[in-house]
Order: C-alpha cells, then structure tokens, then sequence
C-alpha cells in the first residue's frame, strides 16, 4: 500500500530498497529554502543494520502489508522464542534477537500479535502492561522530594527500571512494555 512520505510513523514497516525497514525515528522538516521533507532513520528487519533517508513531502512510500494474529507464549530456548495459536494450535518460532529486550517480559501463556510478512513471523505486539514482581531495589533515601524521585529497581525477568522510593522488594508492579516504564503498584 503506497503511502506519503508525511504520513510515516514511527513503528511502522516500510517495503523499501528491496527489505523490509521497521521506522525508528522520523522528523518532518519544512525548510525556509526548498520543500517539505520527513528524514526518517530505519532499520532492516532482515539484515540488522541501519539507513538515515529523506523523503519529499510529494514522493510516496510502499508500507508493508501484515497479516496479524494472536498467539499464547509457550516458552523459549537458546535462539528462539516459542508461540502457539490458540484455535488451531500450529506453533510458531521467532527468533530472540528480532524481539530484543521485550522478550524478558514474556510470561507462560501471555497472549500476544504475532505480525507475518509473506507467512513468515517477524514482530510481536505484547499487551501494553504486564504485572511483574520486584526482585530488588535501593532503600529510599530520607529527605528526598517524593515528587520526580525515582529509584533503580531490578525485576524477576532481570529487566532494571526505575520505580518510586515507596517500592520495595517483594511488591508486584504494573510495567509498561512500550517503553518499559514502572505505571502503579499492584
């Protein structure tokens, strides 16, 4: 599907210089001398690595077409991640450097949007909060403002977020997976 270059969002999968680019970063600029353009920084979903394009306001990009389906997360091994479709119970793998840090939040039976690109799985979309447990965290200092005073904390999947001085180990939490950010205690 052909899309302007002005409507590229972050997130999205573009089919372009025969790969498949997943947009990182995108900025429109309209400078004083000459047109619009958007400079959008990628990354290939394939090979790994990175592009810094510009694209006129009139020129038009290919956006991927995704086939998106739910999955159950089964469980995982040295390379791969191991996912099974509910209603027909066909299992899918999908390696871990494609899910990258976001894998840590992957629970037994978690349901989550695989994303297929000609039949083959290459993202996941987990739910936008998760509960996790605090494994450990700092002791909250006396005399600190409670407002914009945040702490490290370390999670039971390993993940290190920053939480309220008001957390302790033990507590349950609330995460945010798409920024992995601490949102309220259980």
């Amino acid at each position: 599907m052909k899309i302007n270059a002005s409507e590229i969002r972050v997130g999205m999968l573009l089919e372009y210089k025969n790969d498949l680019w997943q947009v990182l970063k995108t900025q429109h600029v309209k400078p004083g001398k000459g047109g619009a353009f958007a400079q959008v920084e990628m990354k290939s979903v394939n090979k790994n690595t990175k592009l810094n394009e510009r694209f006129r306001s009139s020129e038009t990009v290919e956006k991927a077409s995704l086939e998106e389906t739910n999955y159950n997360y089964l469980y995982k091994d040295e390379q791969n991640y191991f996912f099974m479709n509910p209603k027909t119970f066909e299992q899918v793998e999908i390696k871990k450097n494609l899910i990258g840090e976001k894998g840590k939040l992957l629970t037994e039976n978690l349901i989550v949007t695989v994303s297929f690109y000609n039949e083959n799985p290459i993202l996941i979309d987990l739910p936008n909060q998760v509960t996790c447990k605090i494994e450990s965290t700092d002791a909250a200092l006396k005399g600190q403002t409670i407002s914009s005073s945040y702490k490290p904390a370390i999670l039971n999947n390993g993940l290190n977020i920053q939480v309220p001085p008001f957390i302790e180990a033990g507590d349950e939490i609330i995460v945010d997976t798409r920024n992995l950010e601490y949102i309220k205690k259980v």
